[in-house]
């Protein structure tokens, strides 16, 4: 009984992994699928706004990682790269920059937001064709709040190569959050010349929006990863004065590339 239990912890913690990629682990080769290890590794860039609610965009960078299978000495193939559908869990992280009133003039008087890191699970229920999931993270440094997601993809393949998915989106954040990225404080409003009234939101959802992604096995090693989305800030985020000096709609668009490493380290 402990051995089940451990080998199927273990699996839950290594499908978390692929969970936290850009794109899932695609079709394995008939090589690859006899593999103990079977690992893509790969960078991307989004196109995506400078801060919650500004009107200009910036750049930045995110790494993408999947696990397709994994060994482990003791309990074997833990995770084996074949599996459809089932529940399934992954590490849910999010970087947040450094926000200061000289990056726009909508932010006129406001305190400068360090930078923050959020952290947390997700976890959900996917078969060949859907995807449902809910994600959860803490707040660490810039805010200590908590902010979740909420989903649901339509998956389909359209050719023998592609993956595409498509669905709803709708975020969450406690009060914490909400204060620190759209709250405004009395001197803030007393020191931003009128552009800004005082404002104090409270906790719920803030957003609602779609999301949608594109996978293309370039070849067995190399896969192509194209994903783009739209939010509407909505409740308390949409009513703050940060927001209506700036923009309620937020779109993104990134591209990431994958390789595939597969190895045997227990023979």
């Amino acid at each position: 009984m402990l051995k089940l239990l451990s080998r199927a912890a273990l699996a839950v913690a290594l499908s978390a992994v692929s969970g936290a990629a850009l794109a899932q682990s695609g079709e394995l080769s008939t090589e690859d699928a006899n593999r103990q290890f079977v690992i893509d590794l790969g960078v991307g860039a989004s196109v995506q706004p400078r801060y919650e609610s500004a009107d200009s965009y910036l750049v930045y960078p995110f790494p993408i990682v999947s696990v397709g299978r994994f060994y482990f000495p003791g309990l074997g193939q833990v995770v084996d790269g074949r599996r459809k559908a089932g529940v399934f869990f992954y590490p849910s992280f999010n970087f947040i920059g450094e926000r200061k009133a000289s990056d726009s003039v909508d932010l006129t008087g406001t305190k400068t937001v360090d930078w923050a890191l959020e952290l947390g699970l997700g976890g959900g229920f996917r078969t060949e064709h859907f995807r449902a999931f809910a994600e959860l993270r803490q707040g660490i440094n810039g805010h200590t709040g908590q902010v979740g997601q909420l989903g649901v993809d339509g998956i389909v393949y359209p050719a023998a190569k592609w993956e595409l998915s498509f669905g709803p989106r709708a975020d969450f954040a406690s009060d914490d959050y909400m204060d620190t990225y759209f709250g405004v404080s009395a001197s803030e409003a007393a020191n931003s010349g009128g552009r800004l009234t005082r404002y104090n939101p409270s906790g719920g959802f803030k957003s609602v929006g779609l999301a949608a992604r594109a996978s293309y096995d370039w070849n067995d090693d190399v896969r192509l990863h194209l994903q783009g989305g739209y939010d509407r800030l909505i409740g308390d985020a949409a009513d703050s004065p940060i927001a209506r000096n700036g923009s309620e709609n937020q779109f993104s668009v990134g591209v990431g590339m994958t390789y595939r490493f597969a190895f045997d380290l227990f023979k």
